[in-house]
């Protein structure tokens, strides 16, 4: 992709543009964190990190063109897969990355203002799919190592096995209500590497 025909906001040359960048995003994190996707807005974007408006105009064009740069450099930045020789350790260790993050203070807003977003703006739901898909894809092969040890059955879905993980922390963030600590972690871990051992994510063609 040249820069002609890039996203907005997607193109990352370094010097002062990179950090121009860096503080945009940062700026755009902490307002999102603090006032929802509804009242996110460009120019108050482009004062809290002491940038041109014009700049921040330019460059991302719209609210939903900075979020999705956003959550392109959030997926860039995501710490990577541990390994840890067994399949639970490894899907504790993501489980409680994801936990970490979640129970923060600002990324936790965050995501549920970009979640809420992405229900109704098709542009941020994109780009919300698109992190989601880089992260499980950074831990995936976790699952398949342990399908190469004997641990769990041939033809299992490695990635749903990762979104498992997840998915009851995601659901304590924005409905329960429940806490978001490690025993939540370890808990939705365990659950997994159990359901993935006894053959529930078995692909259709092999269940």
């Amino acid at each position: 992709m040249d820069a002609t025909s890039a996203e907005p906001g997607s193109v990352r040359p370094g010097g002062r543009t990179a950090r121009v960048r860096a503080a945009v995003l940062r700026a755009a994190g902490d307002a999102l964190a603090e006032r929802g996707f509804a009242h996110l807005d460009l120019a108050d974007v482009a004062r809290r990190a002491e940038v041109g408006k014009t700049t921040v105009y330019r460059r991302w064009g719209t609210v939903t063109g900075l979020v999705a740069d956003l959550l392109r450099d959030m997926a860039e930045q995501s710490l990577p897969r541990t390994e840890t020789g067994s399949l639970l350790g490894d899907l504790r260790a993501n489980a409680r990355l994801v936990q970490r993050t979640l129970a923060d203070p600002r990324q936790g807003a965050l995501f549920k203002a970009v979640i809420a977003a992405a229900t109704c703006e098709a542009r941020t739901a994109e780009a919300l799919r698109d992190f989601y898909a880089v992260r499980v894809a950074e831990w995936a092969p976790c699952v398949q190592q342990a399908v190469d040890r004997g641990e769990v059955p041939e033809g299992t879905d490695t990635h749903e096995v990762i979104r498992a993980v997840s998915a009851p922390l995601y659901y304590r963030l924005l409905t329960s209500g429940g806490v978001l600590d490690e025993a939540a972690a370890d808990q939705a871990a365990e659950a997994a590497a159990a359901a993935a051992r006894a053959g529930a994510f078995l692909r259709g063609d092999r269940a």
